[in-house]
């Protein structure tokens, strides 16, 4: 497999990257801005730590195809740092001193975890997302919904969770929303589905840019002409405007490094560092697994590229940053190519939040929810779930585990959830195949058995292990052959001479065909 630091020249696949790197900015604006409000932070932090986690981890990162910036996983704990460290300056140094540990936690190799994750799960994370994708645009693209852009957590902030929201919703639908995503589906569909196998033009203009287009004109049409279907101010994208130079700069916010000592600083500082990074790395994970090209991510390197993301976005003003799947995801099914498409998404970020912002505050999020949905179908196709049923339970089991357990809590403990599915069928299968036990052919009535062990036996097969062997009836000639086995644990090893040593009053022969590779106990 090739690596992602074998890419010849940055500007190679531009053609692909240029029209990905507009889809994903576009639904990084409003994500951006969601998150922001979430934390409790200034809605412009959460630009800061797009623009940042665009051009500056994206220059740094080794992952071709990852997009950075703020988290949703983030949100609460940033919320809750910002009031217990009492004010966002002082969070601020807890985001620098985060950026430097994870600095250390790549040098460190610390990035080694990610390859930890089974499969099953990382699939499970995808559906997942996909899923609560979906479920949360809904309300986005039929009218209004006052909890926030990005939001993957079942119990939502404004008091509704996943499902109760598409009830309330009710209350919120308008004629314009509904219009406008009606025409941004058709669009997406009918590019997708039809003028993409027509022409390469089509490629290189994406459906979600003409879909974003085809919505500022509605809004600008329907302000001035048709004010009854015109969308509600509070259903279009808020970008802070600044009314001159002074006041954008104004708009960044230093740290407060008086409190560089405080042990609840490095205890938030600590915290972020260790969410973050595992945010990153199963993200990492996820997108390398979604790759047309099977490129590995250096997860080392994406520590580290993280870390000095979060100290420059901890220096200005900036939320935390985390490599994010659903950014990621829209970069690839937009036919992204190299990380170019990530550093161009936070360029254009820059420069529509500093030069043209009035022209994004046009952009209902009716049209955005409608490109969402096409990542989230894309991201939990039905066909992966028939072809992980059909792989067995072993991996159906952890997948099912991780869809429902992020849906019904959060991006994180649903991953808890099906890795601890993982691991007790890691355990069951483990527990099953430590020995295999089967007759030999007896002459003269002799009952001969012959137990031959497995390359790795440890601990855990112990159980497995001395049921069979108390099961052997009196009068058995029995061998255990250990020659194939690599390692055996020595609590293994005790079983086998506890029960040599106690086999004749059982009236049981027992002959041991040793290893040379391993110490056993001395029989």
């Amino acid at each position: 497999m090739k690596n992602s630091t074998n890419d010849k020249g940055l500007f190679k696949s531009i053609k692909q990257d240029l029209p990905a790197s507009i889809v994903v900015f576009f639904v990084a604006v409003p994500l951006c801005l969601g998150i922001a409000l979430a934390s409790g932070a200034p809605l412009f932090s959460g630009l800061i730590s797009g623009i940042v986690g665009g051009i500056v981890v994206g220059f740094l990162s080794n992952s071709s195809l990852g997009v950075s910036g703020p988290a949703a996983g983030l949100a609460v704990i940033v919320l809750n740092s910002i009031e217990s460290l009492g004010s966002y300056e002082v969070f601020l140094v807890a985001v620098v001193i985060a950026g430097i540990i994870q600095i250390i936690m790549g040098a460190l190799k610390g990035g080694v975890i990610g390859y930890y994750f089974p499969s099953s799960v990382i699939k499970g994370m995808l559906s997942g997302i996909g899923i609560i994708i979906v479920l949360k645009q809904i309300p986005h693209a039929l009218g209004y919904d006052a909890d926030y852009e990005g939001d993957l957590t079942f119990m939502q902030s404004d008091g509704q969770n996943t499902f109760s929201e598409l009830f309330n919703m009710v209350d919120y639908i308008s004629p314009g929303a509904i219009l406008v995503s009606i025409i941004s589906i058709t669009i997406l569909l009918f590019w997708d589905l039809y003028l993409t196998k027509k022409s390469k033009v089509f490629n290189i203009i994406q459906g979600p840019l003409v879909a974003v287009a085809a919505g500022i004109f509605y809004e600008i049409l329907t302000s001035k002409y048709f004010t009854e279907f015109s969308i509600n101010p509070e259903h279009l994208v808020s970008v802070p405007v600044a009314g001159n130079f002074s006041e954008f700069i104004g708009q960044f916010t230093l740290p407060e490094f008086s409190a560089i000592f405080s042990s609840d600083v490095f205890v938030v500082a600590i915290t972020i560092a260790v969410v973050a990074s595992l945010e990153t790395l199963l993200s990492v994970e996820a997108t390398d697994k979604l790759d047309p090209k099977k490129r590995i991510t250096n997860t080392n390197t994406e520590l580290y590229a993280q870390g000095i993301g979060n100290i420059v976005s901890g220096l200005i003003g900036g939320l935390p940053i985390t490599q994010v799947i659903v950014r990621s995801s829209a970069n690839i099914q937009s036919g992204g190519n190299s990380k170019l498409s990530a550093i161009l998404h936070g360029i254009f970020l820059l420069i529509c939040v500093s030069l043209i912002p009035f022209v994004l505050n046009m952009i209902p999020l009716a049209v955005l929810a409608c490109i969402l949905f096409m990542v989230g179908y894309k991201l939990a196709k039905p066909s992966l779930f028939l072809r992980m049923y059909r792989l067995g339970w072993s991996q159906f089991a952890p997948f099912i585990i991780t869809i429902l357990g992020i849906i019904f809590t959060d991006l994180l403990k649903g991953i808890s959830m099906g890795v601890l599915v993982g691991v007790v069928i890691l355990l069951r299968n483990s527990f099953k195949n430590s020995h295999f036990l089967h007759p030999v052919e007896t002459d003269d009535g002799i009952h001969k058995v012959k137990m031959t062990l497995a390359e790795e036996v440890t601990f855990i097969n112990k159980g497995a292990i001395l049921k069979a062997l108390s099961n052997l009836p009196p009068g058995t000639f029995l061998t255990i052959d250990m020659s194939k086995s690599v390692k055996i644990d020595y609590d293994v090893l005790e079983i086998i001479d506890n029960f040599k040593a106690s086999s004749e009053s059982r009236k049981i022969n027992v002959t041991l065909i040793k290893g040379n590779d391993y110490v056993i106990a001395d029989y």
